[in-house]
């Protein structure tokens, strides 16, 4: 049985340190801990690269479709690969939850973002686990595709990187122990906080 981890963002240098691209930093999380980069390739309209633990196999993947057409990846690639919708885990980020804060769910709606949009419209389906993590609550009178796509405040960096090494340990914990496991230990910590 494969797994599919995949973080939401925008591909470029434009994007990098921006709250939509919050997905993409919990994937090069578990890149570097997992020691992927030289194993990437790019298909199906994104950068993936086979992961094996406790003898499950697992895709990491990042959409290069930009944030609003994720879908079209996330489908091809489960397609090829015969991913379980169950199996596929979507990390993103998401305005409504207070920065660092880190939530995983079983299944659910898009709650306005435009990735998850996209990628429930492509898989017909909201039925797959998603790691939700903080980057709000936005600034009034700020636009949300403006704020979406603007970069952390310097003292809310530490913070955001710590919310994403959270989410790439819950999305590692789904495969590995189940996503009950990964509710019960990641919903229950408390939120990061600026030290």
């Amino acid at each position: 049985m494969i797994y599919l981890i995949a973080g939401l963002g925008n591909p470029g240098t434009k994007y990098e340190n921006t709250r939509h691209n919050v997905g993409f930093q919990a994937i090069y999380d578990i890149s570097v801990k997992y020691k992927l980069k030289d194993k990437e390739r790019q298909e199906f309209d994104g950068r993936l690269a086979p992961l094996i633990l406790d003898d499950k196999k697992i895709l990491v993947c990042e959409p290069m479709t930009f944030m609003n057409l994720s879908g079209e990846c996330i489908e091809q690639v489960a397609r090829f690969y015969k991913i379980p919708t169950e199996n596929i885990i979507i990390i993103y980020d998401d305005v409504d939850l207070p920065v660092g804060e880190v939530r995983v769910k079983p299944r659910g709606g898009a709650g306005g973002q435009n990735g998850m949009k996209s990628i429930i419209y492509c898989l017909d389906s909201d039925d797959f686990p998603r790691i939700r993590i903080g980057t709000g609550p936005r600034v009034p009178d700020m636009d949300l595709v403006r704020y979406v796509l603007s970069p952390f405040p310097p003292e809310q960096v530490p913070i955001i990187e710590k919310a994403a090494e959270r989410a790439a340990e819950a999305a590692i914990l789904i495969v590995t122990e189940g996503l009950e496991r990964a509710m019960t230990k990641i919903n229950s910590m408390e939120n990061i906080k600026p030290e």
